[in-house]
């Protein structure tokens, strides 16, 4: 018996060990750090419009953000502001709006994120030649009513259990040597886009035949489980990690035209690709992080395709605790002690 509990207690003890050995972990660091960059977040909608014209690009005028963070055991907190006017030519593209709100948690071999996104003002790229009310000093059709919502449940599993996404971030802690595993991806999402002021579409574009053509509004409900690969790798302090993954999940989808609401049910491709690489040592770090990520609505032969990039450098230094030294209760303090 005493044989059998030691082998269970050195094969569990197994994976921690090697966990160890492949992450350095700064949860007992104070992690103060700074970031800079932007999160465009184009769409497309895509229909044998005529007039030599597939399909309609719409961008927004997107800010910079800078970022102040903090991160200490398991607290962890980031605050962003923009820090200048869009990148964008405004008499061009107009003003946007852009808010986020986003959470993570680690735990084992799971992680969770919880992110939303809300994007208003857009300007559709060469519009003014569809529409006789565009702005006539630019080529461009603003369309200060546009805007696009996206909220994502996301619950990872990656099977190796030396894979943390802590270590994957950078920031609170890194890799050792090259960590690579399947995962797979649990995700629900709430999504799409709407126009307050009238149609997505320019009315010189509408199909007379088709209903969806002259929509105001094109929303999504999805679900699915998504397999996918991650890698991380670290060589004389310099690391690169980051994962893919794709396939398909179980779509809702409406459309709303003419105050009236349709519905269908089909599948989806999904896909995502996340990157972070750069400098880490004990003290400080120094790291390139991008994300891309993708959604879609098809209402045959009407599709919806949005597109969120997110770029940030992200620079930061590690500040080990202060260790409170032992205190010893029962034993006599030598200062006070009368002498004998």
């Amino acid at each position: 018996m005493r044989r059998l509990l030691l082998l269970i207690s050195t094969l569990y003890s197994f994976p921690l060990m090697g966990q160890n050995l492949d992450i350095e972990d700064f949860k007992n660091h104070h992690v103060l750090y700074g970031d800079i960059g932007a999160s465009p977040a184009p769409f497309v909608l895509g229909y044998p419009f005529g007039q030599n014209t597939e399909k309609l690009v719409y961008k927004n005028n997107y800010k910079p953000i800078l970022g102040l963070g903090y991160a200490f055991r398991w607290f962890s907190l980031r605050v962003a502001l923009p820090i200048m006017p869009g990148l964008r030519k405004e008499k061009y593209f107009g003003q946007s709006e852009q808010y986020s709100l986003g959470f993570d948690y680690s735990f084992r071999s799971f992680y969770t994120d919880i992110d939303l996104r809300f994007v208003k003002g857009y300007a559709l790229k060469d519009g003014a030649t569809f529409d006789a009310l565009g702005a006539t000093n630019s080529p461009h059709l603003i369309l200060p009513g546009v805007g696009t919502l996206n909220m994502a449940l996301n619950l990872w599993y990656f099977r190796d259990n030396a894979f943390k996404m802590n270590a994957l971030q950078g920031k609170r802690a890194h890799f050792e040597k090259e960590v690579h595993t399947w995962y797979l991806k649990n995700t629900v999402n709430v999504f799409g886009v709407a126009n307050e002021h009238g149609s997505l579409i320019p009315e010189s574009l509408q199909d007379p035949t088709r209903n969806i053509t002259r929509s105001s509004q094109l929303t999504a409900l999805d679900f699915g489980c998504l397999p996918g690969y991650a890698y991380a790798n670290r060589i004389n302090n310099w690391q690169f990690s980051g994962w893919a993954g794709i396939g398909p999940v179980i779509q809702a989808k409406f459309f709303t035209s003419t105050s009236e609401t349709n519905g269908f049910l089909g599948l989806a491709p999904r896909y995502d690709v996340r990157f972070v690489g750069g400098y880490s040592s004990t003290q400080h770090f120094l790291l390139l992080s991008a994300t891309f990520d993708n959604k879609s609505i098809r209402f045959n032969p009407l599709e919806y395709k949005q597109y969120f990039y997110t770029l940030r450098l992200i620079g930061g230094i590690r500040i080990p605790a202060k260790k409170v030294p032992l205190k010893h209760p029962n034993r006599p303090n030598s200062a006070k002690s009368p002498l004998i």
